[in-house]
């Protein structure tokens, strides 16, 4: 079990302007990632790989702006919530579950 760990910016403007910058770049990368995801799987009905999307998106400014590490997590995020789906979806057509699953987004 995963535990939070409550930390405060305090009233420094710079350091929670800096904060949701990240933040929101972080979050555009996360969709940007889950679109990409999607329309290959609607078009072609193709899975995503750990790394397809981080070489499709490293030349991105929302990729560049992040540290290397943090923007490649959250790719690997996305394609591993993307190989989940796969997964349900197989145990879905094989009876194992009864509620279809929904594509991530």
């Amino acid at each position: 079990m995963y535990s939070c760990q409550q930390v405060l910016a305090g009233k420094n403007p710079e350091l929670i302007a800096i904060l949701k910058f990240l933040c929101e770049q972080s979050h555009k990368l996360t969709n940007m990632g889950i679109y990409y995801a999607r329309q290959l799987y609607f078009k072609s009905q193709k899975g995503i790989g750990k790394y397809d999307l981080e070489k499709v998106y490293k030349k991105n400014n929302h990729y560049k702006v992040l540290h290397s590490q943090a923007a490649q997590q959250i790719l690997r995020t996305v394609a591993e919530s993307f190989r989940s789906y796969y997964g349900l979806i197989k145990a879905y057509n094989e009876g194992t579950i009864e509620h279809r699953p929904r594509i991530p987004n």
